[in-house]
């Protein structure tokens, strides 16, 4: 949860994320020696940063190379907090903002900067990443390693960008930012379905995106995006911790601040001429949802139609699938069918191993009727889910359909 905010924080000093990464490391060696023996601190995150940082001024006082970085070292480390104000409106003074534009320098490639901010960003382990992007783990290793190599020999400064720097780097950035947020909301692997702190993080630097490029209007629509999604967070597991479908969940725990502050980053993202940008589109498809007080009012017309635009800005096999989801609700589960069989065979492998594409088929079966067809569909699925609970809700459904026919 604080590994992010620790690697930022040293990378500030040490200027390097490979070394920063290395001592966020030893400062949580470090606590596990020490808090067994001692005591748990109050604040945990402050003290991994506190050991962190020390350790970073240190390496700093033994390289020569480094007196000038030294100097500022030791200036912070005499401040009881750090919270500095921006120093422009061009400006903002933020360690994981830094850090996020940092891995997303042109310097790397598009899936390098992907793996890279997803490891010291989203704090996901390299065989998540690994499964993420369907390579080997040894592969991925290789990869985030040759990566913070590369900007270490290129010298890339960490800071925010500015001017043609920062507007080139901005769409990295932004599916950062995203990626991110989606780890934390609906979580690849592990025993949880969401990560809260990873989402919270994700909807922070969004809003400081938007503070530090408001005329961005892709900006605003990833933070509308963000926000109307993070609003449905509270419903979407029940006490155990288990998913709780759109169809079932309880909407008055939808958190209605969040929605209005999403339709307001709409609303710019549309008034600066982004209405059809990727991130707009999606969030304008959050926001019916949203919109509706009840499952049965949702106008799955519209939001058929809005995938339909974003399959054209922004195409995909995953956008595919949804669309087929939204054009079942408007027209029928036969209509979705044909579209998810169509689309299975046009994707290829692509979708081999995406187990919401047999999810979904199951879905569709279940509602024609087919029982048969759907319970294997659902099995199928839980055999290719890496999170447990969603695996669980699978199997759940797949038990739901009562016992093989045989017909």
């Amino acid at each position: 949860m604080e590994s992010a905010r620790v690697v930022a924080t040293v990378a500030r000093i040490v200027r390097d994320v490979g070394i920063a990464e290395e001592i966020a490391q030893d400062a949580l060696v470090a606590a596990l020696e020490q808090w067994p023996r001692d005591g748990v601190p109050e604040r945990p995150g402050a003290w991994l940063t506190a050991t962190a940082r020390h350790r970073a001024v240190d390496l700093v006082r033994r390289r020569e190379t480094y007196a000038r970085k030294l100097a500022e070292a030791g200036r912070e480390l005499t401040e009881a907090s750090y919270d500095p104000e921006p120093s422009g409106p061009g400006d903002i003074d933020d360690d994981v903002l830094r850090l996020v534009f940092t891995v997303c320098h042109p310097v790397l490639s598009a899936a390098a900067r992907t793996a890279l901010s997803l490891r010291l960003v989203g704090g996901l382990r390299t065989d998540e990443i690994a499964r993420a992007f369907l390579v080997p783990e040894a592969t991925m290793a290789q990869r985030i390693v040759r990566a913070k190599r590369t900007l270490a020999r290129a010298g890339v400064a960490f800071e925010v960008p500015y001017g043609a720097d920062r507007a080139a780097r901005l769409g990295s950035v932004l599916e950062v930012v995203y990626l991110v947020f989606n780890e934390g909301y609906a979580a690849t692997a592990g025993d949880d379905l969401l990560r809260p702190a990873l989402c919270e993080d994700a909807l922070r630097l969004a809003r400081q995106l938007a503070v530090l490029m408001p005329e961005e209007s892709e900006v605003h629509g990833l933070a509308a995006l963000l926000e109307v999604q993070a609003s449905r967070t509270a419903a979407r597991t029940g006490p155990g911790g288990e998913p709780v479908l759109l169809a079932d969940q309880d909407r008055s725990r939808w958190n209605r601040l969040l929605i209005r502050r999403g339709l307001a980053a709409l609303e710019r993202a549309v008034a600066l001429g982004g209405a059809d940008g990727a991130y707009a589109l999606q969030a304008a498809i959050a926001v019916c949802h949203a919109r509706a007080a009840a499952y049965e009012e949702t106008d799955w017309a519209t939001i058929a139609a809005l995938y339909g635009r974003l399959a054209a800005v922004a195409p995909s096999p995953v956008v595919e699938l949804n669309r087929a989801v939204a054009v079942s609700m408007a027209e029928g589960p036969a209509a979705g069918l044909a579209l998810v069989d169509a689309l299975a065979g046009a994707a290829g492998p692509a979708l081999d191993r995406y187990h919401l594409l047999p999810g979904v088929r199951g879905d569709l079966l279940a509602r024609l009727g087919r029982a048969d067809e759907a319970r294997a569909a659902f099995e199928r699925a839980a055999a290719l889910a890496r999170n447990e609970r969603e695996r669980d809700l699978l199997r759940r459904r797949a038990r739901e359909l009562g016992p093989e026919t045989g017909e």
